[in-house]
């Protein structure tokens, strides 16, 4: 679950202040620096303080703090840069560069060149199988833990 702090982390430390980074909000809960390979000018990600590696181990009660700084940074995305929206997401260990929670907040323009999803599209074989995934999902989600 959550540490204070994680040695071989390097949002930990720029967290800690040990390595530099362009910090864009530092709030008590959260931190947010523009990634230093964005996607396009303004591309952001926002870290919980706390070092949690992936979003299951966040904690209920900090999910609805932390988005509200998400929610701020895509704001600003469209009030102060301008863009017409924001890609706004997430990586759980598959692709995840750095193993400590952050969320990619992302200016959007019209034909700036990112299409959709980075991935191929899949189908399902039927109808049946759809419903199949949906209902163990559903079970999954109405089971308590």
């Amino acid at each position: 679950m959550g540490e204070a702090v994680s040695k071989a982390c390097l949002f930990c430390e720029i967290i800690k202040g040990e390595r530099p980074a362009h910090v864009v909000l530092d709030a008590p809960d959260a931190m947010a620096f523009l990634d230093t390979r964005p996607l396009f000018k303004g591309h952001t990600l926002l870290v919980p303080r706390t070092h949690y590696e992936t979003l299951t181990d966040l904690p209920e009660d900090l999910l609805g703090p932390f988005f509200a700084q998400a929610q701020r940074l895509a704001e600003a995305m469209e009030s102060v840069l301008e863009a017409a929206g924001s890609f706004v997401a997430m990586n759980n260990r598959i692709s995840q560069s750095v193993p400590h929670l952050h969320v990619h907040v992302v200016p959007r323009n019209p034909k700036d060149g990112l299409r959709g999803f980075f991935w191929p599209r899949q189908k399902y074989a039927s109808d049946s199988e759809a419903a199949d995934y949906a209902a163990r999902l559903a079970k999954a989600l109405t089971t308590p833990t």
